[in-house]
Parts: C-alpha cells; structure tokens; sequence
C-alpha cells in the first residue's frame, strides 16, 4: 500500500480542470499523487474534510508591500505572513519600495532577504526595481533571482525610489526583454498628475477628482506602445480605471505581451459608499464609481481582467490621518491580505462565479506572472500548498482579529462569506504563531545555493 507524509481526502477540491473529490498523497513537501477519494494509502498523517469544506491550492499574491527593513513600523514579513497564511495565502511576492534601502541594487536585495530570514510563515519572492540610476543593475538582479522588475511612471513620494519617464522606460524594457525578465508598472502620468490641484480635504469626491481615470489612461496607452515596440512581457498593476479595458482587450489581440491586475478594494467598495473622512479607504489609484466598478467586472466576464491581488499597502494608523480625515495627507493603501479571499468569494458569487474562478484569478494567474510554475494549482509534482475554505460559513470584519501589524481597514463591520479553516505549506500546516517555515523563492533557473551565498555575503 502506498505510503506519504501527508494525505488529504477531500470530498470537494479545486483542480485545474474543476471542482471533484479527490485524494491528494504529499511527500517531501511535493503532491505525490492524486487519486480517487477512497483511494488505499497510509501516511503519517490523513487530513478528511467534510463536505463543508473545499480544498483549495494555496493562493498566490504578486503583490505585497512588506516594508521591512527600514519601515518595520509599517509592516514586518512576520505579521505580514502570518496575515497571508491566515487569508489562505501560501506564496507572496514583496514589492521593491516601501523599505530601506528599496530593492534596486544587490546590497538591497540582500538586506531583504537578511531581513526576511527565519519570519515567513509562507514563501516569499521579491521584485526589483527598476528606476532612473539603475539600468546595469538590472542583469544583476535578475541574475540573484528577482521575479521581475517594477517601475513607476509618476512620483512616489519618495527620493529613493523615483518614477521613471516614459523614454527611460523604454530601455528598461529593451533590458527586461533581453533579460527574458517582466515588466511591471505603476501606471499613472506624472505629468498629467503635476497638473491637477494639491487637496487638503475631508470629501472623498474631492480626493477622486484630483486623480481622474484619465491619468491611467494616457500612462497605460504609453506601457501598451513601449511593450509592442520592445516585445518585453509587460504587466499593469492595480488597474482602476475601466475606461483603459478596450485599448488593454485590443493590445493583447494584437500580440502585445500585456497582462493586467485588479484587487479586491476595486471590485467590491465604491465611491458612493465612501464617507467623507474615510481615510481608511483612501488607495492609489482610487476607489472610484460604481458604474466604473461594473465595467471591472466585466473585463473579468470578458476575460481580459484574471489576476486579483491584495496590493497590501501598510502604514501606521497616524500616516492614514485618522485623526483628521485628511484625504489629502493621508497614506494611500489599503492592507488586505488576510481578508482578499472571502471578500472576492462574498461578491463573486453573488455574481454567479465559481470557486475554480477565484482559484484562476487568485492563485493560477499570479502564479503564471511571477513565473512560478510549482504554485497555484494542485498538480502532481508541485508543492505541496492547501488552504481548507469553508465556502458558506460567515463572518463580521473585527479588526482585533486581523494579523497584519496595524489592522486599519475599510472592510471593518462587514460580514462577509467564506472562512479558512487550515493553511498547509509544502505539506505541514501553518501554525499562526509557531515557528516561520516559509522559504524565499527565486526564478527558475537560480540555485537556492546562489541565493543563499548571496544572503551570507550581506
């Protein structure tokens, strides 16, 4: 009789070609086999779900901002993973700004990782940046094993991590595509934003007219040009204008190597619903209408929207001007990697979606971008990752119950439908508060002993 490590029986669970019952055997961390549900097997340990509860792969956010080293006020790769463990979360990727330094050098990547070493409770990946005073630095990260590179076409907010024009854009590119890397982008204009109104204000309508879909738009048209002429992949992060669907719909037909993301916060909140001082809702780009909101989905029905992801933006709850209400000075970004999962399931199906749509958008698709082909999908051979979903069970936001380090969110109150019941990484559950077994994760390709010389030589 075969034995495994691990086995889970599991009367319902999402695989790539749909719901079924299956038995899914796990050693060494790695799905060794999946059978039929009563399938014969021993292991040292069997895991049967009822039928109240779906298996579901781990899912995969390609976008997290851990603000760790440097900012670790803001967020930690502790709190921030065990948030993501909780929410189902089994693979994040950390964006490159936020912390200090900013990941734009080797030195960078290597604090990183120094810094991340012996917190995750789940994997954890990193993009490089690209900005204006680091071309040649780019090969070098990618060599260290970067998932990809992200940029900013307007300005951050801070001196260390500055946008870049649309020009220079174009040769990041050049080395992306040489570099068989990807291209990710926050995509505003800097120079239509130098042209609308510094706000101070309470009123939400003021902050999201100060930040009108046509910046998206013009800055999105300029990725879509620089990506056709350059052939690099190239990816728009959080898109919140709808009006740049169709030109994104006529890009990839015509071959452009173009991906685009949502999260969640545009999907499910609106501006209608956002009160005046509601700092806490404040994100950039905004929240914006809710006929908007329906056009996002139906770039999801249409398929040109499949890639949600949290866009965990954290701070302290003074940088959200709580106090105040201040749209104008307050942080944008809204921390969501614990509660992503049942907030997409809540309004997915009401809508008519099925949980191998959430599994596509939240856990293949990121997954496929940051080209890691052993996550997001249960399949022999691939690790090992399971959250345990009670689809139909219910809940109300308390914040005290949120992981991340300051749980300010705007989804506090509401009840939402769909709880996680387990986390599993390659095959051992995920203790919230136990010790971080969670592993950094390079593009294919890179030896884990590169990566980890690279973390000694820090």
């Amino acid at each position: 009789m075969t034995s495994f490590d691990l086995l889970i029986r599991a009367p319902r669970a999402i695989m790539p070609d749909g719901e079924r019952a299956v038995s899914i055997g796990v050693n060494a961390g790695r799905i060794a086999r999946i059978g039929a549900l009563d399938i014969p097997a021993t292991a040292r340990e069997i895991v049967t779900l009822g039928d109240d509860t779906v298996l579901l792969p781990g899912l995969v956010d390609s976008h997290v901002h851990i603000c760790e080293p440097g900012n670790t006020d803001w967020e930690g790769f502790l709190t921030a993973t065990r948030a993501a463990a909780a929410g189902g979360i089994t693979t994040l990727v950390d964006m490159p700004l936020d912390s200090v330094p900013t990941t734009v050098t080797l030195e960078a990547l290597a604090a990183k990782r120094s810094a991340a070493d012996g917190q995750c409770h789940v994997d954890v990946g990193f993009w490089g940046g690209a900005i204006p005073s680091n071309l040649a630095d780019l090969p070098k990260l990618h060599a260290a094993g970067v998932l990809g590179f992200k940029s900013f076409l307007c300005d951050t907010g801070t001196d260390d991590f500055p946008g870049i024009s649309p020009e220079h854009m174009e040769s990041v590119m050049r080395v992306v595509a040489r570099l068989g890397s990807t291209f990710i982008v926050h995509a505003e204009s800097a120079e239509a934003s130098a042209r609308m109104p510094t706000i101070s204000t309470r009123r939400y309508a003021d902050y999201l007219a100060s930040r009108p879909k046509g910046i998206e738009n013009l800055s999105i048209a300029e990725v879509i040009e620089a990506a056709r002429t350059t052939g690099a992949r190239a990816h728009i992060l959080h898109l919140s204008s709808a009006d740049a669907l169709p030109m994104i719909a006529s890009a990839i037909e015509d071959g452009v190597r173009l991906s685009v993301e949502t999260c969640p916060h545009y999907l499910t909140l609106s501006a209608e619903e956002i009160g005046d001082g509601e700092t806490a809702a404040k994100v950039g780009p905004p929240i914006r209408e809710a006929r908007n909101q329906e056009r996002l989905w139906g770039g999801i029905a249409e398929g040109t929207l499949d890639m949600i992801v949290s866009d965990h933006s954290p701070c302290t709850p003074d940088m959200k001007a709580l106090d105040t209400g201040d749209f104008g000075a307050a942080w944008g970004g809204i921390s969501s990697l614990q509660l992503g999962l049942p907030v997409m399931w809540s309004a997915a199906r009401q809508r008519g979606y099925a949980l191998a749509d959430i599994v596509r958008w939240m856990a293949e698709r990121p997954a496929e971008l940051a080209g890691l082909a052993h996550k997001g999908r249960l399949a022999v051979g691939g690790d090992a990752d399971f959250a345990v979903f009670a689809p139909d069970a219910e809940f109300t936001v308390d914040p005290a119950r949120l992981h991340h380090r300051h749980p300010v969110t705007p989804y506090a109150g509401k009840t939402l439908t769909g709880v996680v019941r387990e986390t599993f990484l390659r095959g051992r559950r995920i203790e919230p508060f136990g010790r971080p077994r969670g592993a950094f994760i390079a593009r294919d390709g890179v030896a884990a002993g590169e990566t980890q010389e690279l973390k000694r030589s820090a």
